[in-house]
C-alpha cells in the first residue's frame, strides 16, 4: 500500500515553469543552434548558452557566427526557426510530468505556470498537449516588466492565485527560474534537463536528477 502523501504545513500550491521544466523545449532549441554553429566551423559552447536559459536577452548566439551568416540573418533565422518547431511537435512532454499535475490536484494543491516566454508559444504548446485547463493561472513575459531571474513572474502567479509567496512551491529547470522562485520567497525543487543538468545550483537547493520519477512525493521528499 502506498503512504500518504505528507503536505508541508501551509502549501496551498505548486507552479512550474514551462520551457524545459514540462516539455524540453531547451535541448531541442540548443541542439540546432549547436548543429547551426558546426556548418560554419563554430562551437557553441554550452556554458554560454546557459546564461540565457530561463530568461531574455542574457546571450545573443548570433553574435558568435560569421559575419555572412548574420548578413543573411532573415533567412538564416527562418529556416532555424521552423526546424526548431517541426522537432518540438513531435516531442512528448517530459517523463511523468502528467502524473504529477494529476498527482498534485487529487492531494488538492493547486496548480500554476509562471514563465519568461510569451503567452502564445505557451498557449501554443499547451493546447497542443491539452493541458490549457490544468493551470489556474499563467504568468508570462507579456504580463511583466522584467523576467527571470527577476521574481516578477513568481509573484504574479501568486497573486493571481491569492496567496502568499511562501504557501507556493515552484518547480524549475533552470537557474535564471530558480533564482527567481527563491528571490520571490518561494520554495523550489530544481529538476534539470539535459541542457540545464551542468548550471551551478546552490548545493542547498533541493535537486531531483531522475526527473519525475518518483512523482509528487518526490517533490515533496525533496523539501525536507
Amino acid at each position: 500500500m502506498t503512504a500518504p502523501l505528507s503536505i508541508p504545513d501551509g502549501l496551498q500550491a505548486v507552479i512550474f515553469d514551462f520551457d524545459g521544466t514540462i516539455l524540453d523545449t531547451e535541448t531541442t532549441e540548443f541542439r540546432r543552434w549547436e548543429a547551426l554553429y558546426r556548418q560554419h566551423d563554430r562551437e557553441l559552447a554550452l556554458q554560454d548558452w546557459q546564461r540565457g536559459i530561463g530568461t531574455w536577452g542574457a546571450f545573443d548566439p548570433w553574435a558568435g557566427l560569421p559575419e555572412h551568416v548574420q548578413a543573411d540573418r532573415q533567412n538564416v533565422h527562418a529556416t532555424l526557426h521552423a526546424s526548431i518547431l517541426e522537432a518540438i511537435e513531435q516531442q512528448d512532454l517530459r517523463p511523468g510530468v502528467l502524473d504529477v499535475f494529476g498527482q498534485i490536484k487529487a492531494a488538492g494543491l493547486r496548480l500554476a505556470l509562471a514563465s519568461s516566454s510569451d503567452r502564445a508559444w505557451i498557449t501554443r504548446w499547451l493546447t497542443q498537449h491539452g493541458l490549457l485547463d490544468v493551470f489556474e493561472t499563467l504568468a508570462t513575459r507579456d504580463d511583466v516588466a522584467r523576467v527571470k531571474p527577476d521574481p516578477e513572474l513568481y509573484l504574479l502567479a501568486a497573486r493571481n492565485l491569492n496567496l502568499k509567496p511562501e504557501q507556493c512551491l515552484a518547480v524549475e529547470d533552470s537557474l535564471n527560474g530558480a533564482t527567481a522562485a527563491v528571490a520571490a520567497g518561494m520554495q523550489v525543487v530544481v529538476v534539470p534537463n539535459e541542457i540545464t543538468a551542468t548550471q551551478p545550483f546552490p548545493p542547498e537547493w533541493p535537486r531531483l536528477d531522475d526527473g519525475y520519477t518518483q512523482g509528487l512525493a518526490g517533490l515533496l521528499k525533496a523539501l525536507r
